[in-house]
């Protein structure tokens, strides 16, 4: 009985009562140009190629009269003058079922993990709506990430939304896996977007683990595929994310990352004909990272927590990208080359970055915990040159002299090994004893 609903249900999805055809006229690598078919915006055709059984996937991205401009999902090659393009009348939709968990899957909801086809399941547009602003569940909760630095000094809530701000090799791939891995939700959407294809593997197998994945779904496109694959790789995710959310689950969306979202965005605004508006990236670049931001979000039945890595040149986030996307998200986690040059892992600068949810959901003594831990450092990095050199005389100012003794207590509880977890609890009470409150 199930075989036959497949069956159905693939019959269903791939017929069409009305066929709207056009011509391929232009190919210029992942573009296409054709005269017709009749379609819209965001919607899925088929090129067919002299010599391949199976067509070639692209979505609509501009129209222009009865030109039409389509990116390929796939490669172009073998696409000529003359192709025939089909419009499918729909859009990309993803079958949902529990049966993603512990899948690797592309863009289009294929699966890359050589486990076979994966189950059943009713499609979902990736082109979702978030939650309704009025009706969704408070952030009011504590997320134990069983990371120190965080859980003790930047508490972060369920239904948050928090940037990871990162020059190149300070291990914010690596802090997310060490995230996905230590937390305690239900379930785990991880996005690698843009990410070299050696790394993937790397991901799961090192930083994810076996045990974890079991309760993941992990959505790949890597930095050779097309940019419609990369944009439409993080709608994916979203849109699974929104799925187990929407079961009540506490969804945790790990997403690496932002930066080659918002440049697969920009190639395929500017393939289009867009102006760029802003240090060379077109419009819909920042159109499009809040439609995808605003839905990361808590529902009337379950909670999404999102991490968003962004990388940033140097240690400068005075750039188009992580500046619009630091406007939208619930804060920031900054990791710091030179802590992780020192060997400080996690590189987390806790005093350049900020939960804006912690207020509300940490304990008011782990609060006040923080602010005096937050105080130490702010006194000790001021004076650090001072003390460095040998310019500063102990007993000359008392808050300085404090700030010297806690700072390689502080250190010490700040350094954490790849592997080791940290209860929340274990967290909140070394901080609470660092700090000498109760």
């Amino acid at each position: 009985m199930k075989n036959d609903l497949e069956r159905l249900s693939r019959i269903i999805d791939n017929s069409q009562p009305c066929r709207y055809t056009g011509m391929v006229t232009k190919v210029t690598g992942f573009m296409i140009e054709s005269m017709g078919p009749q379609a819209m915006v965001g919607e899925l055709c088929k090129i067919f190629v002299p010599g391949k059984e199976t067509p070639v996937q692209a979505e609509v991205v501009a129209i222009d009269g009865s030109r039409v401009r389509l990116i390929t999902y796939g490669s172009a090659v073998g696409i000529q003058m003359g192709c025939q393009v089909v419009a499918t009348g729909r859009s990309l939709g993803i079958p949902m079922s529990n049966s993603l968990l512990g899948r690797v899957i592309d863009s289009m909801g294929n699966p890359l993990d050589g486990k076979g086809p994966i189950g059943f399941g009713k499609k979902k547009s990736v082109f979702g709506t978030p939650p309704d602003i009025l009706n969704r569940q408070m952030v009011q909760s504590p997320v134990e990430t069983g990371v120190r630095s965080i859980d003790s000094l930047l508490t972060v809530g369920l239904g948050q939304r928090l940037g990871i701000f990162s020059p190149a090799g300070t291990g914010k791939t690596t802090l997310l896996g060490m995230i996905a891995r230590n937390t305690q939700a239900d379930i785990n959407v991880i996005a690698l977007v843009g990410e070299r294809g050696r790394e993937v593997g790397e991901f799961i197998r090192n930083d994810l683990g076996e045990e974890k994945l079991a309760k993941s779904v992990v959505v790949v496109s890597t930095s050779d595929t097309s940019p419609v694959c990369r944009v439409r790789g993080a709608y994916t995710a979203v849109t699974v994310a929104e799925y187990f959310r929407d079961q009540g689950k506490n969804v945790m969306l790990f997403f690496d990352s932002l930066s080659r979202f918002a440049r697969a965005q920009s190639e395929i605004g500017l393939s289009i004909g867009e102006v760029p508006a802003t240090r060379g990236y077109p419009p819909s670049v920042f159109t499009e990272m809040p439609k995808l931001l605003e839905r990361c979000a808590n529902s009337d039945k379950g909670t999404l927590t999102g991490f968003f890595t962004v990388l940033v040149e140097g240690d400068d986030r005075d750039e188009p990208i992580s500046d619009s996307a630091e406007g939208f998200l619930d804060g920031h986690i900054i990791l710091s080359r030179k802590l992780s040059e020192a060997g400080h892992y996690p590189a987390v600068d806790v005093l350049q970055s900020v939960s804006r949810s912690a207020v509300r959901v940490a304990p008011a003594i782990l609060l006040k915990a923080a602010e005096v831990i937050k105080h130490h450092m702010a006194v000790y990095r001021d004076a650090e040159d001072l003390i460095n050199v040998g310019a500063y005389n102990k007993g000359t100012n008392k808050a300085i002299d404090l700030a010297i003794d806690k700072h390689e207590i502080i250190d010490r509880f700040l350094i954490q090994d790849l592997k080791e977890k940290a209860s929340f609890e274990e967290s909140m009470d070394k901080a609470m004893a660092i700090a000498g409150v109760r």
